[in-house]
């Protein structure tokens, strides 16, 4: 089995730093484990780790695809198992950071995209109700069938969404239950979990938000827009982003933007601590710890 670190973590925990220095130190590469920092053009609001921040060390994964492209977790473990091999192949060693759970589970454990047959009937009948109620309907079935998938399906990536329910209808159990194995760890990993006390967390997300604010986040999402992007695409559905959708149109704020943006990174990360918590195999240290751990 292939050796991997992972440093995963709630936002503003530090993963970035610390991540470059255990890859100068273990002869390692990242690769980014972020679901937004895949996208070209947005930096500040996903807190891009600069050129200056990496410190000569090669990051993967990150400033791939075009904001207005569609981008699935199946589009991601095949990139990613790509590059553990690549860094692999080269002796060294790869280092998953980031916070984005989803991307975790379907790189770490075995992963299937769905074998059922097509069914032109069924598949009719929902093209027929998208038609006659819109995207966000066939969305609200999907979130009650399968939840796990609903997730990763934005509402406007209409084929992937009407798969998982032409599969439910035709094998009687959702995506998810469908595609699920032994939960097998498919590498050597180490996998440790950053640790913060909450409300100090809590004070790193508002640092986090304020910081972006003073470097140009209203003028990154304004060209974005200016250039085609618009709230109902998949990356604009990200924190940072789809809070400004109100103050576009008018209706708010910049202040209220930041604070919509604090309030909703602030429930991100209690969800994230959730999900790495299922983890067994997870060692969950603080940044200092961790540092000291292996003596950075």
């Amino acid at each position: 089995m292939q050796k991997l670190l992972a440093i995963a973590g709630p936002t503003a925990s530090g993963k970035s730093s610390v991540a470059v220095k255990l890859a100068k130190k273990l002869n390692g590469e990242i690769i980014s484990m972020d679901s937004m920092q895949i996208y070209k053009g947005m930096d500040i609001g996903t807190a891009k780790v600069s050129q200056e921040e990496m410190e000569n060390i090669p990051h993967h994964l990150i400033d791939i695809v075009e904001p207005n492209v569609p981008f699935s977790v199946s589009d991601f473990v095949l990139l990613a198992k790509n590059a553990i091999d690549d860094i692999s192949n080269r002796g060294k060693l790869p280092i998953l950071v980031g916070g984005t759970g989803l991307y975790y589970e379907c790189l770490i454990y075995p992963f299937t995209f769905g074998s059922a047959k097509s069914d032109d009937t069924i598949k009719q009948k929902l093209y027929e109700e998208l038609e006659k109620y819109g995207p966000n309907y066939l969305h609200d079935k999907l979130k009650q069938i399968d939840p796990v998938d609903a997730q990763k399906i934005h509402p406007n990536n209409t084929k992937r969404l009407i798969r998982a329910l032409e599969i439910y209808k035709i094998t009687g159990n959702s995506k998810t239950e469908s595609a699920k194995s032994d939960k097998i760890l498919q590498y050597d990993i180490d996998f440790y979990v950053l640790d913060n006390d909450r409300q100090v967390l809590y004070e790193n997300i508002a640092k986090r938000v304020n910081i972006m604010m003073d470097f140009g986040l209203e003028k990154e999402v304004k060209f974005l827009l200016d250039s085609g992007c618009d709230f109902n695409m998949q990356s604009m559905q990200g924190i940072g982003y789809k809070e400004f959708k109100g103050y576009f149109d008018g209706k708010i704020t910049l202040e209220q933007v930041k604070n919509e943006i604090i309030l909703n990174s602030r429930h991100y990360a209690k969800r994230q601590i959730t999900w790495f918590k299922r983890y067994e195999f997870a060692k969950n240290l603080t940044k200092d710890q961790l540092i000291e751990k292996f003596n950075l």
